[in-house]
């Protein structure tokens, strides 16, 4: 592997869906969405571990930040519930917010403001990484975002330092995340895709998105390139959803460059027998190129992507919306499998966290009928972070609060 070493980390400061896969040539009866492949068609025994040659080693090989995962509350997590947070499917802002406030109190031991003083300074620049994906169903609502400005503005955090951000730019507007509900804060996606034909690349050939990522901050992996990749019509299909089709994911220069701080406000889906929530939001959410690494790497990758220093130690609270749950056919959002779970769960480590999540889950969906499969492949990237120092992923080290 060739390449320049890493740089510095000191920071600088709605389109019709099934039309839209269908011009990127996603085929979703093929067990893809948006790059997301379907884990369940894992039924029965899971290949062998992944031997792809990552560049893991040179992560963990850079010192870590006072703020550098699992943060300051290892293995604990916090479950905040209140059955009047929804009703008929409309979210409760006000009922959320106090949620927010009183799960915060219970992860921390300290009152708002204190706990504010526990992850930032009031020079920080804050992304707020959000789950558009499954809009609007299933998606990370708009009033637990609405719930963190609120908390960082009273800190003394300044609205144009924060960013609510994800990977895609229509998926942040389909999902109610537009600089009109949320006015001041700086709404970012790290990429766009060209749809019904429009072109997506430059006059040299290249994504019109390719700017937006930082070439000096990459996740690697060995042989696994963006090119005949299951599910795609073409590799041109690939590469306008991708950006880059190489041996490298590159992670968003917002993520480098920009921001000194990252919530991480994921929503509580099922990913077929795995779960799409904290670990993935960010695993799959801050680098490009990220089609290619389904099949080989799987789950590995919300381990290593958030071990790269860009990510570990600026990561300082995870919030899983729970208000909300899907317990099959995620990540996308399907109506059959909706249920109101009325919950959100904190943890400054997002592996415990996913295992909670994880856990409770696999009850949810057995309770409905669902055919589970328990295959350690499905929660193996959790004891790899632990074995890691990023986080607790054996259960018996977790500690669940409810509040």
């Amino acid at each position: 592997m060739s390449r320049k070493p890493y740089r510095s980390l000191k920071p600088a400061l709605d389109p019709d869906r099934r039309d839209f896969l269908k011009a990127l040539g996603v085929c979703a009866a093929g067990g893809l969405v948006l790059g997301v492949p379907d884990f369940a068609e894992e039924k029965t025994a899971a290949p062998a571990p992944s031997n792809v040659e990552t560049n893991i080693a040179d992560f963990m090989k850079v010192p870590r930040g006072k703020h550098a995962l699992p943060g300051p509350f290892p293995g604990k997590v916090v479950q905040a519930t209140n059955p009047r947070s929804m009703k008929d499917r409309t979210v409760d802002p006000k009922v959320v917010s106090r949620m927010f406030a009183a799960g915060l109190a219970e992860l921390t031991g300290k009152s708002m403001k204190e706990s504010f003083g526990l992850f930032f300074t009031k020079d920080d620049v804050v992304g707020i990484k959000v789950n558009p994906v499954g809009a609007p169903l299933i998606n990370t609502t708009p009033a637990l975002a609405s719930a963190v400005v609120a908390w960082l503005e009273q800190g003394g955090i300044p609205r144009k330092n924060m960013v609510i951000w994800d990977r895609f730019d229509d998926m942040l507007k389909e999902a109610g995340f537009t600089q009109e509900r949320f006015p001041g804060v700086t709404i970012e996606s790290l990429q766009t895709m060209a749809e019904d034909g429009k072109p997506w690349k430059n006059a040299k050939g290249e994504h019109l998105s390719a700017d937006h990522f930082d070439q000096e901050a990459y996740y690697y992996a060995k042989g696994v390139v963006g090119k005949g990749v299951a599910g795609y019509a073409s590799d041109d299909a690939y590469a306008n959803q991708h950006v880059f089709t190489g041996e490298y994911s590159y992670f968003g220069k917002l993520v480098t460059r920009k921001l000194t701080k990252i919530i991480n406000l994921a929503a509580f889906k099922n990913a077929g027998n795995g779960i799409s929530m904290a670990t993935k939001n960010l695993g799959y959410g801050s680098v490009c190129n990220t089609g290619r690494l389904h099949q080989p790497l799987f789950f590995k990758v919300c381990t290593e992507v958030l071990a790269a220093p860009w990510v570990r130690d600026k990561l300082v609270l995870n919030v899983t919306d729970g208000i909300r749950g899907q317990y099959d056919g995620g990540p996308m959002g399907n109506e059959q499998f909706f249920f109101p779970n009325h919950s959100l769960y904190f943890a400054t480590d997002p592996f415990a966290l996913d295992r909670v999540c994880h856990d409770q889950m696999v009850a949810k969906r057995r309770a409905m009928g669902v055919k589970v499969n328990d295959h350690p492949r499905f929660t193996d990237y959790l004891g790899y972070a632990q074995t890691l120092g990023l986080g607790i992923g054996d259960p018996s080290k977790i500690t669940l609060h409810k509040v």
